[in-house]
């Protein structure tokens, strides 16, 4: 029991930590659905290792009613992760997250391919930081310390304390040190990341057509 209460006193300092906003323990376990959303994912995590796989996703489907987050059981997440805002950000099932990695609002971590049983969603090294509107979909590794900017699309491996900015994401900086200028995309990149997206749009479509024949 005393682990599980530190661990909760970590994720509230977290919070207070890294959010100028928050202005006490109390306001940060009522009013952050990060918090929250984080909270119910470890339950349904533990049922979900348990192989208790359909009240895992109906306790993860609550939690994302409750706080807008979409946050597949089967996800790994690490220690003193921040989800600041929150709104719209999905974890996919095999997403693997160090710890201390921050998330703001609208980043999917999103896998491609569609083999059961396989490693389709990224790892986030420790202290990532993900932009709001950033995607990061596959089986691809970001390095710790690295920062994803706003609205970026990754599909590829990113080193550790890198900076990724654009579509499809370019590393512009590696330990402060500036390497290439990303404001032009190739042509073989935007290719790349058009079929990405339409085969995420296309899984999607599946869902929907298979929700509304169910």
């Amino acid at each position: 029991m005393f682990p599980i209460i530190c661990r909760l006193r970590d994720d509230i300092r977290t919070i207070l930590q890294r959010d100028p906003a928050a202005k006490s323990r109390f306001e940060v376990v009522l009013c952050y659905p990060g918090l929250h959303a984080a909270w119910g994912h470890r339950l349904a995590n533990a049922l979900w290792k348990k192989q208790l796989r359909l009240p895992a996703r109906i306790l993860s489907q609550w939690n994302r009613f409750w706080t807008g987050i979409e946050i597949h059981p089967g996800a790994t997440l690490g220690k003193r992760l921040f989800i600041d805002h929150g709104m719209g950000v999905v974890i996919g099932e095999t997403t693997v997250i160090g710890d201390d990695v921050t998330l703001f609002q609208g980043v999917t971590l999103g896998g491609t391919g569609k083999d059961k049983g396989a490693k389709r969603h990224p790892t986030l090294q420790n202290r990532v930081v993900i932009g709001s509107g950033a995607k990061v979909l596959g089986n691809i590794t970001i390095g710790h310390d690295s920062v994803v900017g706003a609205s970026s699309v990754v599909l590829s491996d990113i080193p550790p304390e890198a900076t990724v900015v654009g579509i499809p994401g370019k590393v512009v900086s590696i330990g402060g040190e500036r390497t290439v200028d990303a404001s032009e995309p190739s042509v073989d990149s935007l290719s790349e990341t058009i079929a990405v997206l339409q085969q995420q749009i296309a899984d999607l479509q599946e869902c929907s057509d298979r929700d509304s024949v169910n």
